[in-house]
């Protein structure tokens, strides 16, 4: 299992609650886990039902068998302070230079700096080991940009390390990419079982292989379960559709009657369930053609709270994702 989940996938598909989930289920059975966010949204705050997340790693939650799960809220500009500490000691300077706007203007000017702080600020925490040897995170999963852009961001060390051929920046640059190129790494995208979703996963794990990147699995998420066979909208199935819905106590089955008039709205239902069921097919049968394993997580009705996130947790576990 790849100590570094990243998780990502189009923008409305539920990625924030799949790696919040991911987490849990990674911390089972006594596990340490850090959940990191990158794009200073606060949505880990919101699905733990926490207040906004400081620039530390705060304990979150306490998973089945005592694993605990930590989260993170990566700020780029306290990244680069601890990257100037780190590396060329500036501690009071780089304060310094907070203060002038120097680093706000770093981290805006030059999005590719910004990703490079974030994903080292991530594989830190990967690599931290405390004074026994030991890893301080057992797993680390981000919260990542989506689908659109998680190639480019994932790999922008690759790009700064060939821009800067030596020093500490050269050598962070390749510490990084070493680790996001590698086994210790896995990418899991993110889905519906809707066109645009699916297609975006088809184009993001194309240009993640292209890159080197390594590819994990694709969890479809919010899947509705099939209910019911289409009826055929032929005169017989209507009349029995009808009897059928006044021996429920739905009205009188004669002619005008309200049963009858329940029949052909219920039927237009009932069509429009058959097409998002075939619709539901054909995008289940492109994910396949992928090659990767594919798990569904259920759609739950009540909304996702911190209970729903147990329960997401739970059913990643039994389908072996954690």
């Amino acid at each position: 299992m790849s100590r570094l989940q990243v998780v990502s996938g189009k923008g409305g598909t539920g990625k924030t609650t799949v790696a919040a989930a991911l987490a849990l289920a990674l911390a089972t059975e006594g596990k340490r886990t850090l959940l990191v966010e990158v794009e200073g949204r606060q949505g880990i705050a919101q699905l733990f039902e926490a207040e906004a997340l400081p620039y530390e790693e705060r304990k979150m939650a306490v998973a089945p068998g005592g694993g605990e799960v930590f989260a993170l809220a990566i700020d780029a500009e306290q990244a680069l302070l601890d990257y100037l500490q780190m590396f060329y000691r500036l501690g009071s300077a780089g304060r310094a230079l907070k203060k002038l706007g120097a680093v706000d203007f770093a981290t805006t000017i030059a999005p590719g700096v910004r990703d490079v702080l974030l994903t080292g600020k991530a594989c830190e925490a990967v690599r931290r080991k405390d004074k026994k040897g030991r890893y301080v995170y057992d797993y680390v999963v981000m919260d990542a940009p989506p689908t659109g852009r998680i190639t480019r961001f994932l790999n922008v060390n690759d790009e700064v390390a060939g821009l800067a051929k030596i020093g500490p920046i050269h050598n962070q640059a390749q510490a990084v990419m070493r680790v996001l190129k590698s086994p210790e790494t896995a990418v899991h995208l993110v889905t519906l079982l809707e066109e645009m979703p699916v297609q975006e996963t088809v184009d993001g794990i194309a240009e993640l292989r292209g890159a080197g990147l390594p590819v994990g699995r694709i969890l479809v998420n919010m899947v509705r379960p099939a209910v019911v066979e289409v009826p055929v909208p032929t005169d017989v199935r209507r009349t029995e559709l009808a009897k059928a819905l006044s021996s429920a106590g739905l009205g009188g089955a004669r002619k005008g009657g309200h049963a009858e008039q329940l029949v052909d709205p219920l039927l237009a239902q009932a069509a429009e369930y058959e097409e998002r069921v075939a619709l539901e097919r054909g995008q289940r049968g492109l994910l396949t053609e992928l090659d990767l394993p594919v798990h569904e997580l259920e759609l739950l009705t009540e909304g996702i709270d911190l209970a729903g996130l147990y329960r997401l947790a739970t059913d990643l576990r039994k389908q072996g994702v954690a």
